[in-house]
This record gives structure tokens, sequence and C-alpha cells, in this order.
């Protein structure tokens, strides 16, 4: 068997093995904060073992998928209904590592696919993983690195493919600062389909070899909405009689504030609109609830059935039905953007031709905001006043608000396609 001679000179096993180590350490810390935090969120208690690599056991040809969260699981959708009908024969296990994510997959996929929390990163965790799922090829959605994870699947001649990836240039200057730890795990990965040419030539810089890059473009265009998705969106709306509703979508913390005070000037030009507010995590559910009803403003809750004819305020308290949402509305703002977060895609709102909104930190989705900027699909608002001024005057205007959903929809279908090359490259090595 041939070894990289750099992957196992005496620098990078000393950096693996403190790694390692002080994942041990902190071990502990993160269980107990894990069954802390499970006080409110009873799932994230509900098989913890998994966490430490004791996973059912896998048969057959399996292809792990592992997404991160909400975001990337979504994101990873439509390749593995891709997967399944090329290749009915194989075995997807998708992990995540959070319960959100796992709750995603399930409402998208329900028996079609197996589902565990991926494990930690230590190397007992990762090792009793593999021993028990046994996959033929590992694919990471978007640039979830760690290094036990990765190492041991070379060592075990496990492909693993980055897929929509991304690297930010903040992010890369990171990896170079621990380029002693960073650089051997990059050569570690098979094939990175990157999103375009900065991220693919960043890779490139921080140590994975340049035949092992490939420009794919995102996934994320080929936005897949499947027909239940849109009847369910169709009865909404038609509850919504006819309404102006606008949405804000994967919303985060004092953001939540900023957008009910935005739509409390839109409900001044605009006393029927109805916004509907879907916050990223559910632990804001309920704060968001009680600013709401602080501020004077009818409610109704998606999670207890309530009628959104009457309301200001929709919340969107459910797990799984933002696409849907989006698909129910006149227009869209994408949260984390208004703050520091960094944004979330765009694409789920303009795959349904309406108005995206977006604030100015988009830094995560700087390659997808870019095209469609260069297109005029999507406006920047600086804040909560300048989005209530541009939602109300949209709302005004039928016509425009149409040709700038239009152009939306036109960024998604023309750069549609990475995903075909995504999935020929996985198939090929399955």
């Amino acid at each position: 068997m041939r070894y990289d001679s750099a992957l196992f000179c005496p620098e990078s096993c000393v950096l693996q093995f403190i790694y390692s180590q002080l994942i041990r350490l902190i071990l502990p810390f993160i269980l107990l904060r894990l069954w802390w935090n499970g006080r409110r969120a009873p799932d994230l208690r509900r098989n913890w073992y998994q966490r430490l690599g004791i996973v059912p056991r896998a048969s057959g040809t399996v292809v792990w998928v592992h997404a991160v969260s909400v975001g990337e699981t979504i994101a990873a959708a439509p390749m593995v209904r891709r997967l399944l009908v090329r290749n009915p024969g194989i075995t997807i296990l998708m992990t995540a590592m959070t319960d959100t994510g796992l709750a995603q997959a399930r409402k998208m996929f329900g028996d079609q696919v197996q589902y565990a929390y991926a494990p930690y990163d230590t190397p007992g965790a990762i090792r009793r993983f593999l021993d028990r799922a046994n996959p033929r090829i590992l694919v990471i959605m978007e640039t979830e690195i760690w290094p036990n994870m990765i190492r041991q699947c070379r060592a075990r001649r496990v492909p693993v493919f980055l897929i929509n990836a991304r690297l930010s240039e903040r992010s890369a200057r990171g990896y170079e600062r621990i380029r002693g730890l960073a650089a051997p795990i990059m050569r570690s990965i098979s094939w990175v389909a990157a999103q375009a040419e900065k991220d693919a030539e960043r890779f490139r810089r921080i140590g994975v070899a340049p035949a092992k890059v490939a420009v794919t473009g995102s996934v994320k265009f080929d936005v897949d909405i499947p027909e239940d998705v849109r009847a369910a969106a169709r009865t909404l709306r038609q509850k919504l009689a006819g309404r102006p509703v606008w949405i804000a979508g994967s919303t985060h913390g004092n953001e939540n504030d900023q957008l009910i005070a935005a739509h409390v000037k839109v409900l001044e030009k605009h006393p029927d609109a109805l916004l509907i507010l879907v916050p990223r995590h559910p632990d804001r559910f309920e704060p968001v609830a009680e600013k709401t009803l602080k501020e004077g403003l009818m409610l109704a809750r998606r999670s207890m059935g309530e009628d959104p004819a009457g309301a200001q305020v929709y919340l969107g308290d459910t797990m799984g039905e933002l696409m849907m949402l989006y698909g129910a509305s006149d227009l869209a703002f994408v949260g984390g953007s208004l703050i520091e977060r960094g944004g979330h895609n765009p694409l789920e709102p303009a795959g349904w031709g309406i108005p995206v909104f977006s604030g100015p930190h988009f830094f995560n989705f700087e390659t997808i905001y870019q095209r469609l900027l260069d297109d005029r699909g999507v406006k920047l608002v600086s804040d909560a006043d300048d989005l209530a001024a541009h939602v109300s005057s949209l709302f005004s205007d039928h016509r425009e608000r149409e040709a700038i959903g239009l152009r939306a929809l036109e960024v998604v279908n023309k750069n549609r396609g990475a995903l075909d090359k995504v999935v020929d490259g996985i198939i090929e090595r399955v």
C-alpha cells in the first residue's frame, strides 16, 4: 500500500494527536451541554449514543451524506433524490449535527433513507461509526471538515467528496494559520466540487491537490420544489384571500425585533398586510411570539393550527415548511443578513419567482448573491426602515414586483446543471 509521506510527517502526527486529545478532554462537557439543552428540546437527548459512533449497522452499498444542519440538508435533497433514481440499489445514510437537520431530512425522505447523528470527531467515535456504517463513499455538503473523520476515511480507502463546496477568504486564512494540521487533511480529500473559481482557488491554496478540485457551480441553483409542496403553498395562499404577504425566513436573534418593527411600518401603508415570520432555530419561537404580542400585533401560530386570515403576523414555528411558506408569499426577506450572521440561501424564494431582499451581511453566500445582483434579481437593504420602505413600495407596484421576481427566477434557471455534474461524479465512484 502506497502512502502520502506528507500525511504522516512528524509535525502533522503531533498536531493530530494534540487535536484528538483536546476533543477527548472537552467531550464530557459537550455531552453535559447536550443533556442540559435537552431540557427544552428532548430530541437532543434521543439517540445521544449515536454521537459516540454507536449507530445501527448498515448493509449494501452505503453512500454516507453528511449535512451539518437544516440548510445543508435542504441543499442535499435534490442530490439524494437523483442518486436514488439513478442507483436504486444503494443505501443512503444521512447524518447531521443537529436535531433540526435530522428532522428536516425525515420530513423530506421518510423511510427512503437511513438517518443518524454524526459522530463527534474523536478517534474512537469515528472508528465505531465506520465499523457499523461501512460506507463506500462519504459526501460532505459544503465545507464541514473534521480531521479524524477525513483521515480515518482515507485510511479505509473511503473516498471523501466535498460537494457544493465554498470557502470564504476569512476561513481560508484560518486554515492557513494551522497549516500543519489542515494541509494533510486537505490532501486526504478525494474531490472538491466547488461553487465558484475563487472557492476552488482557496481550496488549492490550503492544500487540496489541483487535480482534485473542479468548479461545478452551486447545486442550490437546481432548486427542487416537489409537487406536494407546491400544492400546500397554493392551499395556504387561497386562505389568505389576496392579502399582500411578505415572508422573513431563517431569521436570527434580535433580527426578529427589527423585522417586527419593519412590519409595523408596512402596516401604516398596507393595513391588510401579513408578515410570515420563520425563525431559524426553534428556541426563538416563544420569544418571537411574545415580542409580537407585546407590540400589539395579532398573531397566529402555524404549530397550533391557527388561522392566519385575521392575523398580522403568522409565526412559522414548525420544521421543514419554509420552502412551502415562501411559495405562499408575494416577496421574501432572507434572514441572517441584517446581523453579521452571513445570510442564508436566497435561491429558495427565487425559485418561486418572487422578489428577494437581503440585508448587507451575506458573506456565506457571496457567489450566489453576486449572480443575483448582476441580473438585478435581489434587492439589498441597509436596515429595517429601508426594508419596510421597499416592501411597501412593491406592494403598491405589481408590475415591478413581478419583474423582479422573474429576474430572480431567470438567474436560478440559467445556472442550473451543477447537480448533474455532482451526481455523475458520485455515481462513477460508487
